[in-house]
């Protein structure tokens, strides 16, 4: 894999990590709850190996059987991550348009990037400060952490937490094998998903809680084919604003 590099401002977490136990939480009942442990927040490192992005729409949403469970009608979900794997660092900008009430997962956040192929369920192995604020409008969560990761989850017959042992170069070397996703109390399964796709690492602009995708040179043209023109769409609904950036070096 081509690997590049980018300078970024330093970036602080926002966000609140909230997760409502109870109700229908016998819903993801592959899980049971463990204490949890706080994954470390820090600065934007000075580059990135790789990125990725998650188009997530209720009609990919499956339970933990890996039965197709229809999220939340007309939600949409925008997940942005870049990665520094040598750092076991990743970014995250998420933002949830349409998804509405309170969150509700055994984890300790209800925000998660699982270990699940498409149309499969899997195990949580990122949990992230759930995007704010609650109410019926568009929902934000942006910052940086880094591993050992933990979700506050232990799968049945197991004896660690789910994030145990996970690190974040077990997504570059299989993308499509995670799935990003965000759970309420009237959608346990989840009210939106999307399986993560790479796109090129100086594509990616933040602010404000969302994330941009550049088409101003050649480098990063090649985004839009990756995110394609439902992912597209998807996009311009949850409110992301599409900017121009260039990579600083490769």
């Amino acid at each position: 894999m081509t690997r590049r590099s980018i300078t970024r401002p330093t970036m602080s977490v926002r966000g609140t990590a909230t997760a409502v136990v109870g109700g229908t939480a016998a819903a993801l009942m592959l899980f049971t709850a463990a204490p949890a442990g706080a994954d470390t927040p820090v600065a934007e490192p000075d580059s990135f190996t790789s990125a990725f992005t998650a188009m997530a729409t209720p009609d990919q949403v499956v339970n933990g059987d890996g039965v197709a469970t229809p999220g939340q009608p007309g939600a949409t979900g925008t997940f942005t991550l870049r990665i520094n794997s040598d750092l076991d660092i990743v970014c995250y900008d998420i933002a949830l348009d349409g998804v509405t009430g309170d969150y509700m997962s055994p984890a300790k956040t209800a925000t998660h990037i699982h270990e699940a192929a498409a149309g499969a369920a899997g195990p949580p192995r990122l949990a992230f400060p759930n995007p704010t604020p609650i109410g019926d409008g568009p929902r934000t969560s942006s910052g940086c952490m880094q591993g050992p990761f933990t979700t506050g989850l232990t799968p049945a017959g197991a004896d660690a937490d789910s994030g145990t042992g996970f690190t974040l170069d077990q997504i570059e070397a299989d993308p499509a094998a995670f799935a990003a996703d965000t759970h309420t109390v009237d959608f346990a399964a989840g009210a939106v998903r999307g399986q993560l796709s790479q796109i090129p690492v100086g594509s990616v602009a933040t602010g404000g809680g969302g994330s941009a995708l550049a088409a101003a040179d050649s480098a990063s043209s090649s985004v839009l084919p990756v995110v394609g023109a439902v992912a597209l769409g998807a996009m311009v609904v949850a409110g992301v604003t599409f900017a121009a950036r260039r990579e600083v070096r490769s």
